[in-house]
């Protein structure tokens, strides 16, 4: 059954209308093709006029999605022989942050993503995609094998952030955070980082300072979520809607403040209603972005890459 969010009320009304005359067509004085066809244009008309005007809120419900594809149905659709590593060789396996290896249009790749769970069993075992400390060092052990054997770097990201709970903290919660961006940016391959739902704050940077970062056109991306920036500067959440406008967390916005490269389209209705046509999508811009990149060398590429993100928000 599909998930509507609340704005899409109109668009679900059309396709239960819909719905409702598809099971009457077993009536042979009933030809109804002619009434679902009507309907059929009306609602696709409306989810185009919906989804050409989402408001930043809106996109943040849309990156939400519990049906919108995350790290691990891109890897299944993109990466092919996917080898998964586990383990931060120090503490344990973080099953919030995913990785391995494997070969992305016949070209070898390290993949690494957060990866927020498709049941609601898998996602309380995932920690709904916030990752501990260990998956940080995972991620970071990762990028390391990548460089030592030259292999590109593709990373997904999906966290509404980091755990911020008691043990991660006394694990080094925000160390861990740290070395991973330093590693994204010490590494001598191309780095290519794909935001495809929520990038929540520290918890995505840590594996999205690439040489190239890529963003679904409905995901978003900011230093601190809707609620959380309401309930700091308006002392509620029921300012989120406010605050999500305020923080310029949308695809568009960052492409114009030079936060992210490129942003990858979604079909009418957002990636959850047509995951192939998204994730082909987004294979396209990654082999584009992985082919301008595969012959800059390795030193020219880490310092591209420091100069990228040294530039942002420079007066």
């Amino acid at each position: 059954m599909r998930h509507f969010l609340d704005f899409e009320k109109p668009i679900a009304d059309l396709e239960g209308k819909i719905e409702e005359l598809r099971h009457l067509t077993g009536s042979d004085e009933l030809n109804i093709d002619e009434e679902v066809e009507k309907l059929q244009i009306k609602m696709e008309r409306q989810l185009r006029a919906t989804y050409q005007k989402l408001t930043a809120w809106q996109k943040v419900q849309v990156a939400r999605h519990p049906d919108r594809p995350h790290a691990n149905a891109v890897i299944d659709h993109l990466i092919d022989d996917f080898n998964p590593l586990a383990g931060d060789r120090g503490f344990a396996e973080d099953l919030a942050m995913v990785g391995g290896i494997g070969r992305f249009r016949g070209r070898s790749v390290v993949v690494i993503g957060t990866e927020k769970g498709a049941t609601t069993a898998d996602r309380v075992k995932r920690n709904f995609g916030m990752a501990r400390p260990e998956g940080y060092r995972k991620a970071r052990r990762l990028m390391e094998m990548a460089d030592r054997f030259k292999l590109p770097i593709l990373t997904f990201v999906d966290t509404a952030g980091a755990y911020p709970g008691v043990d991660a903290e006394a694990r080094g919660q925000a160390e861990a955070i740290a070395k991973a961006i330093e590693t994204c940016l010490n590494v001598r391959v191309p780095l290519i980082a794909s935001i495809i739902g929520e990038g929540g704050s520290g918890g995505a940077v840590a594996i999205a300072a690439g040489n190239r970062v890529l963003m679904f056109e409905h995901a978003v991306y900011s230093v601190i979520s809707p609620e959380g920036c309401a309930s700091i500067l308006w002392r509620s959440a029921e300012f989120a809607k406010d605050a999500a406008e305020a923080l310029k967390i949308t695809a568009q916005d960052l492409q114009k403040l030079g936060v992210i490269d490129r942003i990858v389209p979604e079909p009418v209705g957002g990636a959850h209603r047509d995951r192939t046509t998204a994730l082909d999508a987004l294979g396209d811009a990654i082999s584009e972005e992985l082919g301008a990149l595969a012959s800059t060398e390795g030193g020219q590429l880490r310092a591209e890459r420091r100069d990228k993100f040294l530039e942002m928000g420079a007066a």
